[in-house]
C-alpha cells in the first residue's frame, strides 16, 4: 500500500514537471523542470526495481545531457516571442501525439491489471542489471554495436559541422618555437657612444 502511494505521488510530480517543461516562460526554468522530471522518473524506476535504468537516467541525462542543455540555453540569446509564435501552429499535431501516447500508457497499464496470465515471481538473487546486460550483449549485440557506430558518426558529424577555421585567430606552433636559435631571435647592434 505504501509503495503504491509513493508511486502515485512520484507520478503526480512527474506529470506536473513535464507540464511545466512545456509551459514555463523562461527556458532556464523549463530545463530545471526537465531535470526534476528526470529525477522523478529515476525514482519511479527504483520503485519498479530497475536500479540500473534509474542510475543510467540520472548519470546520462541529468549528469551530462541536461547540464549541456542548461549551458546552451543560458549562453544563447533566445528570442522567446519568436519561439512562442509556433506554439499554436504546432498544437494540433502535439495533441494528436499526446493522445496516442496516453492511449498507449493506458493500454499497457490495463493489460497489466486486466490482461491474461499472472506475472512471474522473480527468484531470489535475481539481478535485472545482469539480465539486461546478458540480453543486450547476446540477443541484441549487433543492434547495440550499430547504435554505437551511429552515435560515433553523429559525434564526428557534429564536430565537423561546428568546426570553423577563423582567419583572424593567432596560434603558436610549438615545433617552430623549439627549433628557434638565439642568432635568429637576438640581434646585437654596435652603436658608437654619444658624446656631450
Amino acid at each position: 500500500m505504501l509503495e503504491s502511494t509513493v508511486f502515485y505521488l512520484f507520478s503526480a510530480v512527474l506529470l506536473f514537471a513535464g507540464l511545466r517543461v512545456i509551459t514555463a516562460r523562461n527556458p532556464v526554468h523549463g530545463v530545471l523542470f526537465l531535470v526534476l522530471a528526470f529525477f522523478t522518473a529515476a525514482a519511479i524506476w527504483l520503485l519498479l526495481r530497475a536500479e540500473f535504468l534509474a542510475i543510467a537516467l540520472v548519470v546520462v541525462y541529468v549528469g551530462a545531457v541536461m547540464v549541456l542543455f542548461l549551458f546552451v540555453v543560458m549562453m544563447l540569446d533566445i528570442n522567446i516571442e519568436r519561439v512562442r509564435e509556433g506554439f499554436w501552429r504546432n498544437l494540433p499535431l502535439a495533441l494528436v501525439v499526446g493522445v496516442i501516447m496516453v492511449w498507449e500508457m493506458i493500454a499497457v497499464v490495463a493489460y497489466r491489471y486486466w490482461g491474461t496470465g499472472t506475472p512471474a515471481e522473480t527468484p531470489p538473487g535475481y539481478s535485472n542489471t545482469k539480465a539486461l546486460g546478458r540480453v543486450l550483449y547476446t540477443d541484441y549485440a549487433y543492434a547495440f554495436e550499430i547504435a554505437g557506430v551511429v552515435l560515433l558518426v553523429a559525434i564526428v558529424a557534429a564536430i565537423a559541422l561546428t568546426l570553423r577555421r577563423r582567419k583572424d585567430s593567432r596560434s603558436q606552433d610549438p615545433s617552430q618555437q623549439v627549433r628557434a636559435r638565439r642568432e635568429e631571435r637576438v640581434r646585437l647592434v654596435s652603436m658608437p657612444a654619444e658624446k656631450e
